[in-house]
């Protein structure tokens, strides 16, 4: 079974219709739908920033480190140099091991 999108329905509707002026309207509508869904898109101000940080953090990164040593060197939250860092293994640039006392601990490949 396929996934039930606006264009999937609008399809169904368009083969369900006998008037063509109705079918012409879905068929705008469709169109319209396909236009605003396929365009590129390009990052956002934060996830441009998110990047350069990222890099910084593989530069910086020397030994093994927890997200806690990662977010103190960088002035920012823990939360935010844990998705980072995660971000960072899951492109394959880091590795994440857990430690005594189950710390995490991340380092560059």
């Amino acid at each position: 079974m396929t996934k039930m999108t606006y264009a999937v329905a609008l399809d169904v509707a368009i083969n369900a219709v006998s008037d063509e002026a109705v079918k012409e309207k879905l068929g705008a509508l469709k169109a319209s739908i396909e236009k605003r869904n396929g365009g590129e898109r390009k990052p956002t101000k934060t996830q441009r920033e998110n990047e350069a940080l990222k890099e910084q953090i593989l530069e910086a990164v020397v030994e093994p480190m927890t997200a806690g040593e990662v977010a103190s060197a960088f002035s920012i939250s823990n939360q935010k140099a844990s998705a980072m860092l995660n971000a960072l293994v899951k492109d394959g640039k880091m590795t994440k091991a857990v430690g005594e006392k189950r710390k995490t601990f991340f380092e560059v490949v």
